[in-house]
Parts: C-alpha cells; structure tokens; sequence
C-alpha cells in the first residue's frame, strides 16, 4: 500500500484515507455514465466513480485540512470533527454560542498557522473566532476562543459562511445579505459583502476601500471561494429566482444585487463568468483542482466543473445521484472530497447520510 506523509504542525501524519476506502469500502462505489458531447458554453454529463469513506453525519456543513487530518464541522450541532483513516468521526470540541437558526449555525471553517478558524451564528450576529489546535492527530482539541471578526448581521437565510484563506496569506469572509436586499450596495454594512481580514483580524492597508474590511459587495448570498494558480479569486453565489452565478472577484467590485441578478450587461456591475437556474445549482462549497473549477451544488443535487481555460462551460458530475451536495475541497493527495448535505431539513436523507465523498478530479 502507498501512503502519503507530510509533515505539519510539528507532527507527521500518514493519510491512508483513498486507497482504504477503495480496498475496503469498494462496495460503496459508485459508477455514473452520463457522457455526452457539449460545445463551449454548454453543459454536459460525465462519467465518474465515487467512493464513501465516512457516513452518519449530521447537517455537516464545511471541510477544511490540518495538514493531513479532515476537520469537518456540523451546522446544528456545533462540533468541529477529524476523521480517522478508516473514515471514523471523533468530535475535536464543539463552538460555544453557536446557534442553529434555519440556514444559520456553524457554517465554514478554515485552518492558519497552526489554528482552527470558525464562522458561525450567534444569536442576533455571525461572528469569525480561531482556536489553537492542540494536541496530535486523533487526540486534536481547541485553545480558548478568540475573536477575529463579529456583529455580521444574521438571519435564518443567507448567512453566507465560507472563510477561507488566499494565496496572499489573508483571510477571506463571504457574508450574505441577511434578508436586507439594499444593504449588499451599501459599502458602510458588511450585508451582502466579501471581506478580506487579516489572519488577526485587522484590516489590511491595501483593501481597496480605505480602512474597510469590504473586498467586493453586491452579492447575495456567495458561499463558495477559491483561487486559480494565477491567483485570480472565483466565487458561487445564490441568486433569488432566476440565476444563480459564478464570479471573478476583483477588488473593489461591485456585482449588482439587488438592482441585478445574472448577466446583465449593465457597466455599473460586474457580470458572471456564467450562471445557471437555481433548479439546477444553488451553488455552495467550490474548490480548484485538475485544472477546473468543482462546485457542490444543493438544489440541484450535482457537481459542476468548470475548466479554468473556458469559464463559461460547464460539465455536470453526480447528478441526482448523491442527493444535496455542500462542500467540496481538495485533500493534500490532490482529490477531491465532497460533502452531502441531506440532513440539513431540506433534503432526504438515505440510509448513511450524511457523508463524505472521495473522487479523483483526473479520472
């Protein structure tokens, strides 16, 4: 068997996690054919194997990685979990104050320098916290709560709640409307916002609006961020009845919601590289891998990739198949793992839901 070993955090860990899960749970394999042919712009099927490599999770919700260990957090109940190699979940500690709340609760979380970084509802508010993690692979805990970022206007929709940190070493916060439509063009409200941080929490000098932690405004709800290796930022956002969309985000741009939703060929507003309707997406999570753009998509229960040499097509993975899909990140052996969410109240959950999915973006 080959493994994988790197070392971060002053430990070694050895990741296991693919090839045991083809060994062992080859059962749980699953083969789509959905080929078809597609000319630029247009959408098609594919083939791809999946595998599960841990189930029985409860409205899981954001994957992030300690090096070689799987940290996920669960929206409702508030506990940050790492997976064991055989997929077994062991619960690290749960986020005090977070609350459930609809679409709110423990949403994204992120990993810096040795610390465990949160968004999460807390009642009237979403707030950004980071914890030390402490202790080795499969006894890992949280340090004290420390707050990066808080009274971010919450609701019970549209929270936003992807954090994620760029190639510039800053932190990135996506913060959806909250239900205030008007707010997301207001530069003075976080409402609707991309907000770039430092790792502490300070507002870095070249922002583009001084003195604010405002990147980019006029979204909705963006739930998806991640970078190109030419470090150009891609985020998914949720549009209201019509489309929802994939951006490149600028510094300082502005992308029209409420007075636009899609492509609107209006100057004032950046357009999406592409959008679709919301049956068919309702993008969430988004990561970069093989060269694409990969998108978990809940409403429209499939996986999008996207090549980066041609941002306005689009491929469709897992359609119907899996159920809602969450979040999708790339594990340090470069593939991709993908979280369902059919247990958030929106979904139905099949016997093992939720889960955690293993594909190879090459494949």
């Amino acid at each position: 068997m080959s493994k994988l070993s790197l070392v971060g955090r002053g430990r070694t860990a050895v990741l296991f996690v693919p090839l045991i899960a083809v060994a062992v749970l080859a059962g749980c394999t699953t083969t789509l054919d959905r080929a078809s042919s597609t000319q630029p712009g247009e959408t098609a099927g594919s083939s791809v194997n999946v595998t599960t490599i841990a189930s029985g999770l409860e409205a899981p919700w954001s994957i992030a990685f300690d090096g070689e260990t799987a940290l996920l957090s669960e929206r409702d109940s508030g506990r940050i979990l790492e997976l064991a190699d055989d997929g077994t979940p062991r619960e690290v500690g749960a986020i005090d104050g977070a609350t459930p709340m609809g679409e709110g609760g423990l949403l994204g979380i992120a990993v810096h320098n040795d610390h465990l970084y949160a968004y999460f509802t807390a009642g009237d508010e979403n707030r950004v916290q980071r914890y030390e993690l402490t202790g080795e692979r499969g006894s890992l805990g949280l340090g004290p709560a420390e707050t990066i970022l808080e009274g971010l206007p919450s609701a019970s929709y549209h929270n936003g709640g992807r954090i994620a940190f760029g190639p510039d070493g800053m932190l990135y916060v996506t913060v959806g409307d909250a239900g205030d439509r008007q707010a997301a063009q207001d530069r003075g409200s976080l409402s609707g916002k991309i907000l770039r941080l430092t790792p502490d929490g300070g507002v870095p000098a070249d922002n583009p609006f001084d003195g604010s932690p405002v990147y980019s405004y006029g979204h909705r709800n963006p739930q998806g961020i991640a970078w190109g290796e030419d470090r150009t930022m891609y985020a998914s956002e949720f549009g209201q009845d019509t489309w929802d969309e994939l951006n490149v985000i600028e510094p300082g741009g502005n992308y029209g919601w409420p007075a636009v939703e899609g492509i609107a060929e209006d100057d004032r507003y950046t357009d999406p590289v592409q959008q679709w309707a919301p049956a068919d997406a309702s993008p969430s999570g988004m990561a970069i891998a093989a060269g694409s753009i990969w998108i978990a998509n809940l409403r429209g229960e499939r996986l999008n990739e996207v090549p980066l040499d041609d941002p306005t097509a689009s491929t469709e993975h897992l359609v119907g198949e899996q159920g809602r899909l969450r979040d999708v990140a790339v594990a340090p052996d470069s593939a991709l793992w993908v979280l369902t969410n059919n247990t958030d109240g929106r979904g139905d959950p099949g016997p093992g839901d939720d889960r955690v999915l293993w594909l190879d973006p090459t494949a």
